[in-house]
């Protein structure tokens, strides 16, 4: 078949081009510039340039499809640029915030010490599930872009082409955990991620985070629903959009493909830097938050400060009895 495409290309070229009257130079000999086929002009009568074939496979007719020449200048020229600057530009962020707003410290009062149940294990199991698989995801899509460019000269075109095959496998296969991870959590969380009249209040107040006042907030403050939507939203449009790119041409054609890959890769880079946000809130940047998904169970002090109007909450179904969870762990 490859040695068929030129005489293919040759062929469809010269049955495609209009009708052209011979036009000789000045001495009478024919001029080939002038009867030549003109490229541009064919590509206005129509975006694709086909052949002729015998196989199931009418994709393969495709000889020239001049939008790919956008889409690889997108992916060579323009992703690799948008990325570093949206990751790298993050890290920067949250290094300079560190470095000038410092740890959020966990305020001790007599209620340290004791804990409040604040997620428990089916819930730290969807949120670990997907987050494993995110990480995955999101190692395997940054060597898409930056491989070849960055891990490439270092460990050898042989060793790279091994760990990009193992990434792809990787990138396929935990995208439906992923997937599934999300879908548990928007069951699980979505009561509790509603945006409401304090969530504006609390972002007025900067969150806590620029000042020493911690504004009031339920379960999830204001912030943490903002993560909780991206992460539904962007794992919904990562899912769709892979899920068409693992099954090619099962829903559009070769240009929907490449719509896809660029829509699935911005929003993957996006999606990076705002989880980068948010890990670092949840370890490095506030201490005691990590224990929420660690053990399940929070300092009640912790608790009180960042979540109180939940805390009043919890400990109104632990006086009253009934309402108290399976396993809970009563606040008081």
């Amino acid at each position: 078949m490859r040695r068929l495409t030129p005489l293919l290309l040759a062929a469809t070229l010269a049955l495609a081009a209009p009708a052209v009257a011979q036009v000789r130079a000045p001495d009478g000999a024919p001029n080939p510039t002038a009867s030549s086929v003109n490229e541009e002009m064919l590509f206005k009568q129509d975006p694709k340039i086909h052949g002729r074939i015998s196989i199931p496979n009418a994709t393969a007719a495709n000889l020239i499809q001049p939008q790919g020449r956008e889409w690889r200048e997108f992916r060579e020229s323009w992703l690799p640029w948008i990325g570093g600057l949206v990751v790298l530009g993050m890290l920067a962020a949250l290094g300079l915030f560190y470095f000038t707003r410092g740890r959020i410290r966990l305020e001790h009062s007599e209620e340290s010490g004791r804990k409040i149940l604040r997620f428990n294990g089916f819930e730290r199991f969807s949120h670990w599930m997907t987050a494993t698989c995110f990480i995955v995801l999101s190692l395997s899509g940054l060597n898409y872009i930056f491989g070849k460019r960055l891990l490439m000269p270092l460990i050898g075109p042989e060793a790279f082409a091994t760990l990009a095959q193992y990434g792809k496998y990787a990138h396929i296969y935990l995208a439906w955990p992923f997937m599934l991870g999300v879908l548990f959590m928007l069951v699980l969380w979505i009561k509790d991620n509603i945006p409401g009249r304090i969530d504006w209040i609390w972002l007025k107040q900067g969150g806590g985070l620029l000042g020493d006042a911690h504004p009031s907030a339920g379960r999830f403050n204001a912030g943490q629903k903002m993560v909780f939507w991206m992460v539904v939203g962007f794992g919904l449009a990562m899912g769709a959009t892979g899920i068409m790119m693992i099954f090619p041409f099962a829903v559009t054609d070769i240009n929907g493909m490449q719509i896809m890959q660029v829509i699935h890769s911005l929003i993957g880079v996006v999606f990076i830097a705002g989880i980068l946000a948010h890990i670092y809130i949840g370890s490095l940047g506030m201490e005691g938050a990590y224990d929420a998904m660690g053990s399940g169970e929070v300092d009640l002090a912790w608790a009180k400060v960042h979540h109180d109007l939940w805390v009043k909450e919890q400990q109104a179904k632990t006086a009253s009895g009934p309402q108290l969870g399976r396993g809970q762990v009563p606040a008081e």
